[in-house]
């Protein structure tokens, strides 16, 4: 019974993992068949940096993911740990985003090239998550800066309210 969760988290890493993969061969195959089997006479160099750069994008975060779940074990061999847990957020989550949006442009770039442009989604996603973290570093100008004069009384009834001690109300018989 001990490590019973480990264990189980190592099975679903394993399982998720496979998945991805499944999902990132089936991806590179519907792009290879119908691309340059199908639509053949309109295939062009600028399609193989496309097949290039999506396998990239593929490969990159598929690798970090297969890092973070890779369970560790103690040195008898016993499992020590599953692995990550790949349904949080953070930067697992946002690496899957990655795959699924490199999917969804391989494919729908088949249709049209257009599509490519949805690629742009990702380094603005980070330029906003970067924006938020700078921002919170610098000052916002609170501190010596000019209340008005609402917040100033609502501060001041506050503290006033603060200073005040609280009665307690007691049965007395």
């Amino acid at each position: 019974m001990a490590n019973q969760g480990a264990k189980k988290r190592k099975e679903e890493n394993a399982r998720h993992m496979k998945t991805l993969l499944r999902l990132i061969i089936a991806s590179n195959a519907i792009y290879v068949v119908l691309r340059m089997g199908v639509f053949y006479s309109s295939f062009t160099w600028k399609h193989w940096l496309g097949l290039v750069l999506t396998s990239l994008a593929y490969v990159i975060p598929y690798q970090q993911l297969d890092a973070m779940a890779k369970p560790s074990y103690t040195e008898d061999g016993e499992l020590l740990d599953g692995g990550f847990d790949m349904s949080t957020g953070g930067i697992c989550g946002y690496l899957h985003d990655v795959i699924y949006i490199t999917c969804f442009v391989q494919i729908s770039s088949i249709i049209s090239g257009k599509f490519w442009y949805i690629y742009l989604v990702i380094p603005g996603f980070a330029a906003y998550k970067l924006f938020g973290l700078a921002r919170g570093f610098m000052s916002q100008g609170s501190e010596g800066g000019e209340e008005d004069e609402k917040t100033k009384k609502k501060r001041e009834k506050m503290e006033k309210r603060a200073s005040r001690g609280k009665f307690v109300k007691t049965r007395t018989r």
